[in-house]
């Protein structure tokens, strides 16, 4: 079987005397959706953070295409094409989607946001942004400023500026969050079409969601990795039902 695209190994982090994550080993391969789960205080927000370099860990390690990033920057990972989403909408409202989505192309060159030189000057920057609003769904939102799109085309709109830093591995932190049932399914479907483009680390509470995209799951509790498996196998999982999920939300 080929390297993982992302390998975690004896991941832990410690915040005085509390463990937050516990020895903790995870594979994700390229093209996988890969799901992370768990009650609140599991340990998800740490985890990612560990991931994306926001963290660094206290023990352990983190691999990357094959080549140990434990110890870089949120920025190097990012330039190297690991990506990440947050929980919290992190578009710039004053600017229209386009705008949004060129100045992430921007960035991908290289170059710093230049918000003395409008990025609306830029034909290729445009063009570009225009490629990821239409893989989203947002082509005819391209002119419409950030403050005035619903919560969940901001969400695409998000995932249209992560889609323009060209990843190899997307972590997205809760992308549904907010979202209503139309928001939640037009997002699901777009996620759903990232399967095999790119590796996509989940972290959700929309279960639902989790089940139907997930290619495999990975339950946290209290820091600790409970389970790895398929939705069948999680489900069956007793400590599972017992600590989160609960018989009704697997039925």
């Amino acid at each position: 079987m080929a390297e993982p695209l992302l390998a975690l190994r004896d991941l832990s982090k410690r915040f005085g005397g509390l463990t937050v994550t516990h020895a903790l080993s995870l594979d994700l391969h390229a093209g996988e959706i890969h799901a992370v789960i768990g009650p609140n205080g599991a340990g998800k927000t740490t985890l990612i953070n560990l991931i994306s370099g926001t963290l660094a860990p206290d023990a352990g390690h983190v691999r990357f295409a094959g080549t140990d990033v434990t110890r870089w920057s949120l920025q190097r990972r990012a330039r190297a094409g690991l990506a990440r989403s947050f929980q919290i909408t992190s578009v710039l409202e004053r600017f229209t989607a386009r705008e949004n989505v060129a100045l992430a192309v921007q960035a991908r060159s290289g170059s710093s946001f230049r918000f003395l030189r409008p990025v609306a000057r830029e034909t290729g920057l445009n063009a570009a942004a225009e490629a990821e609003l239409a893989a989203v769904g947002l082509g005819d939102r391209a002119a419409i400023p950030a403050a005035r799109l619903s919560h969940g085309e901001k969400r695409q709109l998000e995932l249209a500026m992560v889609l323009a830093t060209a990843p190899r591995l997307l972590v997205l932190d809760e992308p549904l969050a907010g979202a209503g049932p139309e928001e939640t399914a037009r997002l699901v479907a777009l996620l759903r079409g990232l399967r095999g483009r790119f590796g996509v680390l989940l972290v959700e509470h929309d279960m639902d969601a989790v089940f139907a995209l997930a290619d495999r799951i990975s339950v946290l509790v209290d820091g600790r990795l409970v389970v790895t498996g398929d939705a069948a196998t999680v489900r069956a999982h007793p400590e599972v039902r017992s600590a989160y999920l609960g018989d009704d939300a697997l039925a």
